[in-house]
Protein backbone atom coordinates (compact mmCIF):
# COMPACT_ATOMS: atom_id res chain seq x y z
CA UNK A 1 0.00 0.00 0.00
CA UNK A 2 1.35 3.41 -0.97
CA UNK A 3 2.22 5.79 1.83
CA UNK A 4 -0.18 8.70 2.26
CA UNK A 5 1.53 11.90 1.02
CA UNK A 6 -0.06 13.94 3.80
CA UNK A 7 -0.81 12.91 7.39
CA UNK A 8 -3.57 14.58 9.40
CA UNK A 9 -4.38 13.98 13.06
CA UNK A 10 -6.52 15.83 15.57
CA UNK A 11 -5.87 15.28 19.26
CA UNK A 12 -6.33 17.34 22.42
CA UNK A 13 -7.41 20.47 20.51
CA UNK A 14 -4.37 20.38 18.19
CA UNK A 15 -4.56 19.53 14.48
CA UNK A 16 -1.22 18.13 13.27
CA UNK A 17 -0.56 18.23 9.52
CA UNK A 18 2.56 16.53 8.16
CA UNK A 19 3.78 16.72 4.57
CA UNK A 20 4.83 13.12 3.94
CA UNK A 21 6.95 12.75 0.81
CA UNK A 22 10.39 12.59 2.40
CA UNK A 23 11.93 10.83 -0.62
CA UNK A 24 11.16 14.00 -2.63
CA UNK A 25 11.94 16.50 0.16
CA UNK A 26 8.16 16.87 0.63
CA UNK A 27 7.75 18.60 -2.72
CA UNK A 28 4.08 19.45 -3.23
CA UNK A 29 2.14 17.50 -5.85
CA UNK A 30 -1.38 18.44 -6.95
CA UNK A 31 -2.74 15.69 -4.72
CA UNK A 32 -0.80 17.01 -1.71
CA UNK A 33 -2.08 20.54 -2.30
CA UNK A 34 -5.67 19.29 -2.40
CA UNK A 35 -5.19 17.20 0.75
CA UNK A 36 -3.46 20.09 2.51
CA UNK A 37 -6.33 22.41 1.63
CA UNK A 38 -8.86 19.85 2.88
CA UNK A 39 -7.01 19.41 6.17
CA UNK A 40 -6.68 23.14 6.80
CA UNK A 41 -10.35 23.77 6.02
CA UNK A 42 -11.37 20.92 8.31
CA UNK A 43 -9.20 22.30 11.12
CA UNK A 44 -10.58 25.78 10.48
CA UNK A 45 -14.17 24.61 10.77
CA UNK A 46 -13.76 22.15 13.67
CA UNK A 47 -14.61 23.95 16.93
CA UNK A 48 -12.55 21.43 18.90
CA UNK A 49 -9.34 22.53 17.12
CA UNK A 50 -7.58 25.44 18.81
CA UNK A 51 -4.12 25.32 17.18
CA UNK A 52 -2.58 23.83 14.03
CA UNK A 53 0.87 22.23 13.86
CA UNK A 54 2.50 22.03 10.42
CA UNK A 55 5.60 19.93 9.71
CA UNK A 56 7.42 17.89 7.08
CA UNK A 57 8.47 14.27 7.55
CA UNK A 58 11.91 12.71 7.15
CA UNK A 59 14.03 15.27 8.98
CA UNK A 60 15.72 16.58 5.82
CA UNK A 61 13.07 18.99 4.55
CA UNK A 62 10.03 20.92 5.65
CA UNK A 63 9.10 21.41 2.00
CA UNK A 64 11.35 21.97 -1.01
CA UNK A 65 8.58 23.62 -3.06
CA UNK A 66 6.14 22.56 -5.73
CA UNK A 67 6.97 19.35 -7.56
CA UNK A 68 8.90 20.48 -10.66
CA UNK A 69 7.78 17.49 -12.67
CA UNK A 70 4.08 17.59 -11.88
CA UNK A 71 2.82 20.75 -10.17
CA UNK A 72 4.75 23.54 -11.86
CA UNK A 73 4.25 22.22 -15.42
CA UNK A 74 0.55 21.82 -14.69
CA UNK A 75 0.24 25.41 -13.45
CA UNK A 76 2.19 26.86 -16.40
CA UNK A 77 0.18 24.87 -18.94
CA UNK A 78 3.19 22.77 -19.97
CA UNK A 79 1.40 19.60 -18.81
CA UNK A 80 -2.23 18.66 -19.31
CA UNK A 81 -4.32 17.38 -16.37
CA UNK A 82 -3.93 13.64 -15.96
CA UNK A 83 -6.17 12.80 -13.00
CA UNK A 84 -8.85 14.16 -10.68
CA UNK A 85 -6.28 15.84 -8.42
CA UNK A 86 -4.87 17.80 -11.37
CA UNK A 87 -8.36 18.83 -12.47
CA UNK A 88 -9.34 19.92 -8.99
CA UNK A 89 -6.22 22.02 -8.52
CA UNK A 90 -6.87 23.85 -11.80
CA UNK A 91 -10.62 24.35 -11.42
CA UNK A 92 -11.09 25.01 -7.70
CA UNK A 93 -9.51 28.35 -6.69
CA UNK A 94 -10.14 27.51 -3.05
CA UNK A 95 -7.41 24.85 -3.16
CA UNK A 96 -4.55 27.29 -3.71
CA UNK A 97 -6.05 29.81 -1.30
CA UNK A 98 -6.36 27.32 1.54
CA UNK A 99 -3.18 25.33 0.87
CA UNK A 100 -1.04 28.49 0.85
CA UNK A 101 -2.55 29.68 4.15
CA UNK A 102 -4.16 32.63 2.39
CA UNK A 103 -7.66 31.70 3.57
CA UNK A 104 -9.11 34.88 5.13
CA UNK A 105 -11.30 32.75 7.39
CA UNK A 106 -8.41 30.83 8.96
CA UNK A 107 -8.12 32.54 12.33
CA UNK A 108 -6.58 29.66 14.26
CA UNK A 109 -2.85 29.93 14.99
CA UNK A 110 -0.46 27.83 12.91
CA UNK A 111 2.87 26.70 14.37
CA UNK A 112 5.53 25.55 11.88
CA UNK A 113 8.12 22.88 12.72
CA UNK A 114 10.87 23.34 10.12
CA UNK A 115 13.70 20.88 9.60
CA UNK A 116 16.14 21.15 6.71
CA UNK A 117 15.03 22.56 3.37
CA UNK A 118 12.32 25.23 3.32
CA UNK A 119 12.26 26.73 -0.14
CA UNK A 120 9.96 28.01 -2.90
CA UNK A 121 6.40 26.87 -2.09
CA UNK A 122 7.68 25.63 1.27
CA UNK A 123 8.99 29.09 2.14
CA UNK A 124 5.76 30.62 0.83
CA UNK A 125 3.81 28.32 3.11
CA UNK A 126 6.04 29.30 6.03
CA UNK A 127 5.07 32.95 5.66
CA UNK A 128 1.44 32.06 6.35
CA UNK A 129 2.27 30.52 9.73
CA UNK A 130 2.26 32.45 13.00
CA UNK A 131 5.08 30.91 15.05
CA UNK A 132 8.12 29.10 13.61
CA UNK A 133 10.61 26.66 15.09
CA UNK A 134 13.57 25.73 12.86
CA UNK A 135 16.41 23.23 13.00
CA UNK A 136 20.00 24.42 12.98
CA UNK A 137 20.47 22.99 9.49
CA UNK A 138 17.36 24.67 8.05
CA UNK A 139 17.76 26.67 4.87
CA UNK A 140 15.26 29.15 3.47
CA UNK A 141 14.89 30.54 -0.06
CA UNK A 142 12.46 32.00 -2.56
CA UNK A 143 14.31 30.85 -5.71
CA UNK A 144 11.47 31.26 -8.22
CA UNK A 145 13.15 34.11 -10.11
CA UNK A 146 16.02 31.76 -10.98
CA UNK A 147 13.52 29.53 -12.83
CA UNK A 148 11.64 32.24 -14.69
CA UNK A 149 8.89 32.37 -12.08
CA UNK A 150 7.89 34.69 -9.25
CA UNK A 151 7.17 34.05 -5.57
CA UNK A 152 3.41 33.79 -5.11
CA UNK A 153 0.89 32.44 -2.57
CA UNK A 154 1.09 35.78 -0.78
CA UNK A 155 4.89 35.97 -0.63
CA UNK A 156 5.33 39.33 -2.35
CA UNK A 157 2.99 40.84 0.24
CA UNK A 158 3.97 38.85 3.29
CA UNK A 159 7.76 38.82 3.02
CA UNK A 160 8.20 42.64 2.89
CA UNK A 161 5.66 42.92 5.71
CA UNK A 162 7.57 40.47 7.90
CA UNK A 163 11.16 41.50 7.12
CA UNK A 164 12.90 44.81 6.43
CA UNK A 165 12.08 45.81 2.85
CA UNK A 166 15.64 45.59 1.53
CA UNK A 167 16.16 42.14 3.06
CA UNK A 168 12.93 40.83 1.55
CA UNK A 169 13.82 42.24 -1.85
CA UNK A 170 17.28 40.68 -1.81
CA UNK A 171 15.80 37.27 -1.03
CA UNK A 172 13.20 37.49 -3.80
CA UNK A 173 15.34 39.16 -6.48
CA UNK A 174 18.42 36.95 -6.08
CA UNK A 175 16.71 33.73 -5.09
CA UNK A 176 19.65 32.90 -2.82
CA UNK A 177 19.23 30.83 0.33
CA UNK A 178 19.88 31.85 3.93
CA UNK A 179 20.67 29.60 6.86
CA UNK A 180 18.80 29.26 10.15
CA UNK A 181 21.04 31.70 12.00
CA UNK A 182 20.38 34.42 9.42
CA UNK A 183 16.65 33.62 9.46
CA UNK A 184 16.60 34.06 13.23
CA UNK A 185 18.56 37.31 12.96
CA UNK A 186 16.04 38.67 10.46
CA UNK A 187 13.08 37.60 12.58
CA UNK A 188 11.85 35.07 10.03
CA UNK A 189 11.73 32.34 12.70
CA UNK A 190 11.17 32.36 16.46
CA UNK A 191 13.54 29.59 17.57
CA UNK A 192 16.48 27.64 16.19
CA UNK A 193 17.10 24.31 17.94
CA UNK A 194 18.74 20.94 17.30
CA UNK A 195 16.86 18.89 14.72
CA UNK A 196 15.45 16.26 17.14
CA UNK A 197 14.05 19.05 19.33
CA UNK A 198 12.09 20.87 16.62
CA UNK A 199 8.83 18.94 16.92
CA UNK A 200 8.92 18.90 20.72
CA UNK A 201 9.37 22.67 20.91
CA UNK A 202 6.74 23.34 18.25
CA UNK A 203 4.28 20.99 19.93
CA UNK A 204 4.84 22.64 23.31
CA UNK A 205 4.03 26.01 21.79
CA UNK A 206 0.91 24.63 20.10
CA UNK A 207 -0.09 23.03 23.41
CA UNK A 208 0.35 26.31 25.24
CA UNK A 209 -1.84 28.10 22.68
CA UNK A 210 -4.49 25.38 22.80
CA UNK A 211 -4.67 25.70 26.59
CA UNK A 212 -5.60 29.37 26.34
CA UNK A 213 -9.10 30.76 25.89
CA UNK A 214 -9.96 29.82 22.27
CA UNK A 215 -12.16 32.83 21.50
CA UNK A 216 -9.47 35.20 22.77
CA UNK A 217 -6.84 33.40 20.67
CA UNK A 218 -8.99 33.68 17.55
CA UNK A 219 -9.68 37.37 18.13
CA UNK A 220 -5.98 38.11 18.62
CA UNK A 221 -5.05 36.52 15.28
CA UNK A 222 -8.10 37.84 13.43
CA UNK A 223 -7.68 41.42 14.67
CA UNK A 224 -3.92 41.49 14.19
CA UNK A 225 -4.26 40.30 10.59
CA UNK A 226 -7.00 42.82 9.84
CA UNK A 227 -4.97 45.66 11.39
CA UNK A 228 -1.87 45.18 9.24
CA UNK A 229 -1.34 48.11 6.90
CA UNK A 230 -4.43 50.07 7.94
CA UNK A 231 -4.35 53.56 9.52
CA UNK A 232 -4.07 53.51 13.33
CA UNK A 233 -7.54 54.96 13.87
CA UNK A 234 -9.05 52.04 11.92
CA UNK A 235 -6.84 49.53 13.70
CA UNK A 236 -7.91 50.90 17.08
CA UNK A 237 -11.55 50.50 16.07
CA UNK A 238 -10.94 46.87 15.10
CA UNK A 239 -9.27 46.25 18.44
CA UNK A 240 -12.15 47.88 20.29
CA UNK A 241 -14.66 45.61 18.56
CA UNK A 242 -12.56 42.55 19.38
CA UNK A 243 -12.34 43.67 23.00
CA UNK A 244 -16.12 44.06 23.15
CA UNK A 245 -16.69 40.56 21.76
CA UNK A 246 -14.20 38.89 24.10
CA UNK A 247 -15.37 40.70 27.24
CA UNK A 248 -18.89 39.39 26.64
CA UNK A 249 -17.78 35.73 26.72
CA UNK A 250 -18.01 33.23 29.56
CA UNK A 251 -14.29 32.54 29.13
CA UNK A 252 -13.49 36.18 29.97
CA UNK A 253 -15.22 35.66 33.30
CA UNK A 254 -13.67 32.24 33.88
CA UNK A 255 -10.06 33.42 33.48
CA UNK A 256 -9.98 36.01 36.31
CA UNK A 257 -12.20 33.80 38.48
CA UNK A 258 -9.82 30.85 38.16
CA UNK A 259 -6.85 33.10 38.98
CA UNK A 260 -8.50 34.33 42.16
CA UNK A 261 -9.46 30.78 43.14
CA UNK A 262 -5.91 29.54 42.48
CA UNK A 263 -6.92 26.88 39.97
CA UNK A 264 -6.45 26.17 36.31
CA UNK A 265 -9.09 27.83 34.13
CA UNK A 266 -11.57 25.69 32.21
CA UNK A 267 -12.20 27.41 28.90
CA UNK A 268 -15.20 26.29 26.88
CA UNK A 269 -14.99 28.61 23.89
CA UNK A 270 -18.10 30.57 24.69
Amino acid sequence: MATEPLLYEKKDHIAAITLNRPEAHNALTPRMLCLLADALIDARDDPSVRAILLAGSGGKAFCSGGDLGRTLPLLTGDRRPEDAWDERLLTDPGIMQASSLCDPQLHKPVVAAVTGICMAAGAELLLGTDIRVASMDARFAWPEVQRGLIPFAGSMTRLPAQLPFCQAMELMLTGEAINAEKALQLGLVNYVVHGPEVMDVARRIARRIADNAPLAVVEIKKTTQASLGVPPIEAFALEKEAYRRVMATEDAREGPRAFMERRAPVYRGR
